[in-house]
């Protein structure tokens, strides 16, 4: 097993574990995409991560570090499209890629981490919860653009 920042070649193995968390065909290889990895890759406060199991990615999570000019000018981290495929749940593996964001943000000198579900399952829940986020002391908001 390998935690680690996704690298260009796992592109599509990326993709094709993000159909798991809902309406996210695999697209088409074309310039743009390739543009937009580009650009996420390359940008040093985004960070995707991917857990490789039995070669191939069994988890994932993406971690953005935002700058901030409150709370002593220190960033805060926001965790993004948090996913374990299906034959790798009950493993740890969405605990492991959590803890390594945790680990990013925290050495970023971030304040706070946040991450948002639509699931309202108790057991996802439960499982943020293990994974050390609360959700008792402030209120998320959503708005669909």
């Amino acid at each position: 097993m390998e935690i680690r920042e996704a690298r260009k070649e796992d592109l599509f193995g990326l993709l094709e574990l993000y159909q798991y968390l809902g309406d996210n065909p695999v697209p088409d290889e074309s310039p743009e995409l390739d543009a937009l990895w580009e650009k996420i890759t390359g940008d040093p406060n985004i960070h995707p991560i991917v857990l490789i199991e039995e070669g191939m990615i069994a988890a994932s999570c993406t971690v953005t570090i935002i700058p901030n000019l409150t709370h002593s000018q220190r960033p805060y981290a926001l965790v993004e499209n948090v996913v374990t495929h299906p034959d790798h749940n009950g493993k740890g593996f969405g605990t492991m890629v959590l803890d390594y964001a945790r680990e990013l943000a925290k050495a970023a000198n971030c304040y706070k981490i946040m991450l948002c579900t639509s699931s309202k399952a108790e057991r996802t829940l439960n499982f943020y919860r293990r994974a050390g986020y609360e959700s008792e002391t402030k209120t998320a908001f959503y708005q669909k653009l």
